[in-house]
């Protein structure tokens, strides 16, 4: 297997390699086209038809970070192609898999798309190339689940294949930090693993981190989640408490934020969305209890966190009562339903869940969303509100759920008549008409 291991290293080096990237949503098409970017010839495995089309006959891009323009000059250029067949795996030298991680129901990991994918890079996988997973999931997925899959092919680890972990670190929306910016750990089921991966993501990304086992490659990403998700769940139930004691939690944070040392700011909102935070750590509870350890820290805060919905419904209540109106047959307008300020995704966005609970609550909901004109999901049926004076004035009460930066808060605060700002937008101002989470 030395010799595999020295060719690869010689092809790494030089950027005769050849990489194919399964699954090009959020995480691996900014990878495969950065990969591209560097002269390196990518190709993108996708099973959905509709990306794979949008990529393949229209050279669009469905990614918010990703222009249509990147995408047509890679193809134009000769270093980027995608298919829908896992065929194209022969002619890999590196294969990374980034695929979706969800969650059965509220706390059991699902890794079958992980498992799928592995047992078609197995059949066609050919001898002494690297298999880089970068999906989050539990610690000793790759070593327990995938190292297993290739083994029942006869495909011997160290001998005729490598594999490694690397955690996605991608952030959505965030310019300061691009791929090529964000450190990358990576750790191999051996060191040669562990020292192939890092040579490969070190054509585009500038500092590399290895660690010692895939296992705690694995760890790493569920810690930086987990670590939010408590922070997020400390905050929220800390502006609840402050709410009932008269007290400003977000004048709180600005303040304590002024200490140059041991503390980190975390702000409260109506939920958390997205891909990582309400998934990962859940991943790691649910792998602890399999060695008889319960963790208290992330189910509670998962917890309370999953309940803040409801809990600025209930709120927005409350405040509705006090100009003399019922929930019940109001008129809320749910200003911002994506995850995350000024990216397009709606995934577990607690905006949508927002719109539920006033739905449950009889209030008659719309929404104004300049990333999303229209919003279908199961019983939500909705066109965004079109933001003008005699629109606005229709409503009892608008309800910020996510701040885009495109929006006009001003004019909002000018023509509403009552404001929930669940995303200190106005930042104490305007108490009269304005109240905040």
């Amino acid at each position: 297997m030395a010799d595999h291991f020295f060719e690869l290293t010689k092809k790494i080096k030089n950027k005769s390699l050849r990489i194919c990237v399964v699954g090009l949503g959020y995480v691996g098409l900014p990878l495969a086209l950065e990969f591209a970017r560097r002269s390196i010839f990518v190709t993108g495995i996708e099973i959905d038809k509709d990306r794979l089309n949008a990529i393949a006959k229209h050279g669009k891009s469905y990614i918010s970070d990703i222009s249509d323009k990147q995408v047509k000059d890679y193809i134009a250029r000769g270093h980027f192609k995608v298919s829908g067949s896992f065929e194209v795996v022969k002619e890999a030298d590196v294969i990374l898999v980034c695929v979706p991680t969800p969650l059965k129901g509220k706390y059991l990991p699902d890794i079958s798309f992980i498992k799928n994918a592995f047992n078609s890079v197995a059949s066609f996988l050919k001898k002494g190339s690297l298999v880089i997973l970068e999906s989050t999931t539990y610690p000793g997925t790759t070593e327990e689940e995938i190292e297993p899959i290739f083994s029942r092919r006869g495909l011997k680890h160290g001998r005729d294949y490598y594999l490694a972990f690397s955690p996605e670190r991608i952030d959505p929306g965030n310019k300061q930090y691009p791929v090529q910016k964000i450190p990358k750990v990576v750790g191999g089921l051996n060191l040669q693993a562990t020292k192939l991966t890092a040579l490969v993501y070190g054509l585009i990304i500038k500092k590399i981190v290895p660690v010692s086992s895939a296992r705690t490659a694995e760890t790493v990403k569920l810690l930086e989640n987990t670590f939010r998700l408590i922070n997020i769940g400390l905050i929220d139930e800390l502006a609840m408490m402050a709410h009932k004691m008269d007290i400003d939690i977000w004048e709180v944070v600005q303040a304590a934020s002024t200490k140059p040392f041991g503390f980190m700011p975390f702000f409260p909102g109506p939920g958390v969305g997205g891909h990582c935070i309400p998934k990962d750590p859940l991943y790691l509870h649910w792998k602890a209890k399999s060695f008889g350890f319960y963790s208290h820290f992330i189910k509670l805060a998962s917890d309370v966190i999953s309940r803040m919905p409801e809990y600025v419904v209930r709120r927005l209540k409350e405040a509705l009562a006090g100009s003399g109106k019922k929930l019940s047959g109001a008129k809320v307008l749910v200003v911002g339903v994506t995850y995350k300020k000024d990216v397009k995704d709606l995934r577990k966005s607690p905006g949508i869940d927002v719109i539920n609970s006033l739905k449950k609550h009889g209030a008659l909901v719309s929404y104004t969303d300049p990333l999303i004109p229209f919003l279908k999901i199961k019983d939500i049926n909705l066109k965004s509100v079109a933001l003008r004076e005699n629109n606005i004035r229709k409503f009892d009460c608008l309800l910020i759920a996510a701040d885009h930066s495109a929006v006009n808060y001003v004019y909002l605060l000018k023509h509403a008549k009552l404001i929930f700002d669940s995303r200190n937008v106005y930042k104490g101002k305007n108490q009269g008409k304005v109240i905040r989470l």
